[in-house]
């Protein structure tokens, strides 16, 4: 059973999440509040975004395409964390109703009713989790395909965040947006919260690994200086351990040394810069921990498939290029 307390240990760990969290364009919202009746047969197809459906009331099945099927019962909270197509039915034989327009539904709440509504009628909130910025792409690869939190004896603050985004969906007011995508954040980080306290030592990469009293300050202390020339024997002594016990205890609980993960995290370092700010390119590459601008454009290709100028003008938020971006682009390749 999930919890979605965080224990007191954990809260310098969750400094990093919240770091994370802070740096990508999260939102997201309700798209429908189904009353169905038994028999019932939902079919969504695939989304570039996850999906969320929250079984307020009965029973219900969930299927992937590959076979696998959860069982939800009342209260159940599942995500679809790759947007993968789907079923959620009582009935398997049932006529499907296919979303095939989920993505382009109204703003105010869809309120469906579903099936023959013959009891036991189920009721069940179904949204979606956006990420503009590609920077959590790594984090959400970190979730299982389906994540599943069952009602806890304090899970109230679910509800009560779904119940609230069913009000200010229900009546177009000014501010709406915003709303929504404010408490989609909210229910996003009790949702990670909650997996986080499930896992077990060894899981969830470097999301499990934030918990670990030895790992946790570890990883907080690569995410905060990310361009200090880290050493196994500097991290380790930092932490309380020495070397090589420090090398494989990393390795076992993130998933990769550390040497990966310090290049990984320089990386995604420069990249929001190049997207956030107008710092020339060898000022980004000094930031990132590179002493030239050529060793850091050269590394930053082979991570992220484009040049850091070529970067930088492609992933622009207001989607143009001004003339300085282009002109560096064309200097930095």
């Amino acid at each position: 059973m999930l919890c979605p307390i965080v224990h007191r240990s954990n809260l310098g760990g969750m400094d990093i999440l919240a770091q994370v969290l802070d740096r990508v364009r999260l939102g997201g919202t309700l798209l429908f509040h189904f009353e169905l009746g038994h028999p019932w047969n939902l079919e969504l197809p695939a989304r570039p975004y996850a999906l969320f459906h929250y079984l307020s009331q009965g029973s219900a099945t969930l299927a992937l395409e590959q076979g696998q099927e959860v069982q939800m019962t009342e209260g159940d909270f599942v995500v679809i964390t790759r947007g993968e197509p789907h079923v959620l039915y009582s009935d398997r034989r049932a006529k499907p109703l296919r979303i095939a327009d989920i993505d382009r539904s109204s703003p105010r709440l869809g309120f469906i009713r579903h099936g023959r509504l013959a009891k036991p009628l189920s009721t069940m909130l179904c949204g979606n989790f956006t990420v503009s910025r590609p920077m959590l792409g790594s984090l959400l690869e970190l979730l299982p395909p389906v994540l599943l939190l069952k009602p806890t004896a304090d899970g109230g603050w679910l509800e009560a965040i779904l119940r609230r985004m069913i009000t200010e969906s229900a009546l177009e007011r000014p501010g709406q947006s915003v709303a929504l995508s404010r408490l989609t954040e909210v229910l996003f980080v009790e949702v990670l919260r909650s997996w986080i306290a499930s896992l077990s030592p060894g899981q969830g990469g470097w999301l499990g690994a934030i918990s670990d009293p030895h790992i946790g300050p570890a990883l907080k202390l690569i995410h905060e200086n990310p361009e200090r020339p880290w050493s196994l024997s500097d991290l380790g002594n930092r932490v309380g351990l020495g070397r090589s016990v420090f090398s494989a205890r990393f390795t076992k609980l993130v998933g990769q040394s550390m040497h990966r993960y310090v290049i990984e995290r320089r990386m995604a370092e420069a990249a929001f810069l190049l997207e956030t700010s107008d710092e020339p390119i060898a000022r980004i590459a000094s930031r990132a921990g590179y002493e030239t601008a050529a060793a850091f454009s050269k590394l930053f290709n082979r991570h992220h498939g484009l040049s850091p100028g070529r970067y930088r003008a492609a992933r622009r938020s207001d989607g143009g290029e001004r003339q300085g971006d282009a002109h560096e682009a064309e200097v930095a390749d």
